[in-house]
């Protein structure tokens, strides 16, 4: 028998013990905090209130939107406060209320992507039946569909996580209770369940590629049999802004979560995880509205009735 006390907080490490960096992440991390509530609780609001913006494409936006600032909410502050006050310990429970709010929003927006590239199709492919495709109903049943997913995963992953005994060591090399850097602390054995996480996150992400895939090839085909150029530009430009998202979102996901955990560098991870935490909630709103002529139509429409 060993001596051996459970772990009742976790001492996060943070970004970096340097004090000259800390207020210098603060304020950076801050700034992009900032710029994600406004560009995504913005598109929410403008959606909102525009009535032309009232159909399924950016009915979906406006949830992704959301799911956005969620996901980055339940991150950022966190680390912020860390930076700011130095007080990098975070109880048992808390960390994992913080693993299952990331990994549900995080999950939500795996399907809601996927959700969106059917939408895509839609509008592409069967542009005279696209109102009779995407009807209400079905806009909802996909988005309800999305939130049940993404937080039965959420519950499988923290469950998962914090099924293991913790004991002995209790620092997480992270700036937030990620699945992996949480799970090595375990000291009982976690085999089965980084293979349970391995197969059940490779399930969503697959499903939900493999979903976006097909939606892109017939997309594609339907292009190429498009004759005029007016045509090409309208397709690709319909796509162009979710087919950004989808690249970046996944590219870095997978880098994550589908390596062994042997293959694992903490530094390495601490930077995919500040892109896919802080940078890609912030990006999104940006790439959905810089090159979309409804949403600038709105917001100038918004600003000169402000200006009145």
């Amino acid at each position: 028998m060993e001596n051996r006390t459970e772990v009742s907080h976790f001492l996060l490490l943070g970004l970096t013990n340097d004090t000259d960096l800390q207020l210098p992440l603060f304020a950076a991390f801050l700034l992009i905090y900032t710029i994600t509530m406004v560009g995504n609780l913005g598109i929410i609001l403008l959606i909102a209130l525009d009535s032309r913006l009232h159909s399924p494409m950016y009915f979906f936006l406006g949830n992704l939107s959301l799911v956005d600032f969620c996901y980055s909410s339940a991150v950022t502050p966190t680390v912020m406060a860390g930076l700011l006050m130095g007080n990098k310990m975070m109880s048992y429970n808390d960390c994992a209320i913080q693993m299952f709010c990331f990994t549900a929003f995080a999950s939500v927006e795996n399907y809601l992507l996927a959700s969106m590239a059917y939408d895509r199709y839609a509008a592409v492919c069967k542009p005279l039946h696209y109102s009779t495709t995407m009807t209400t109903n079905v806009c909802a049943w996909l988005i309800i569909g999305c939130y049940v997913l993404g937080f039965l995963n959420a519950s499988i992953y923290t469950g998962d996580a914090f099924s293991l005994y913790f004991c002995d060591s209790n620092v997480v090399h992270h700036f937030f209770c990620d699945i992996p850097a949480v799970m090595v602390l375990s000291c009982s054995d976690s085999h089965i369940n980084e293979l349970l996480l391995v197969y059940v996150v490779s399930f969503n992400i697959f499903f939900a590629v493999i979903v976006i895939w097909i939606s892109y090839a017939f997309i594609f085909i339907t292009i190429l049999q498009m004759h005029t150029v007016a045509g090409h530009r309208k397709a690709v430009s319909t796509c162009a802004s979710h087919f950004t998202a989808v690249s970046i979102f996944y590219g870095t996901v997978i880098f994550m979560y589908l390596q062994p955990s042997s293959s694992h560098s903490m530094d390495t991870d601490k930077i995919a995880s500040v892109f896919y935490t802080m940078i890609i909630p912030m990006l999104n709103p940006m790439v959905y509205t810089l090159r979309n002529k409804e949403v600038k139509s709105a917001l100038l429409k918004l600003k000169s009735t402000l200006t009145l």
